[in-house]
């Protein structure tokens, strides 16, 4: 499984994927801190333990809405704990660019689309908006 998902998200060219983005749904996250794409982490099982209390925007999008891009508040780094390929306990910190991506493809796992972190309103904009591509 998380060698198709390590596939899926080089071929898309996504910063990260979440397993649901393939249609499973075991709690696993591929997660890349290369603003190029590459360089992939997988994760299998994990969990934010610490968060930065400073924050700052950027843009996210998914591959769920191709072309939609929206500003996100986001910490500037975070933990994750996690279990590796060989099922060896690990924790790692992810910094700016890379914790954004960690951080919305372990909500996406946990069911949380990305624009749930928008207003209704602006939601509704973005929503519409992508309808008529």
């Amino acid at each position: 499984m998380g060698e198709r998902l390590l596939a899926a998200a080089q071929e898309a060219r996504a910063y990260g994927l979440a397993g649901v983005h393939i249609g499973e749904v075991e709690p696993v996250v591929v997660v890349s801190g290369d603003p190029t794409g590459g360089d992939y982490l997988l994760l299998f099982n994990p969990a934010v333990t610490a968060v930065a209390g400073e924050c700052e925007a950027g843009e996210e999008g998914s591959v769920s809405l191709p072309g939609v891009r929206v500003s996100i508040d986001r910490p500037l780094w975070v933990e994750v704990s996690y279990m590796d390929a060989n099922g060896v306990a690990q924790t790692v910190r992810f910094e700016r660019f890379a914790a954004r991506v960690a951080l919305h493809e372990i909500e996406q796992m946990n069911g949380v689309f990305f624009l749930s972190k928008l207003s209704r309103l602006k939601r509704e904009m973005v929503l519409k908006k992508a309808r008529r591509r």
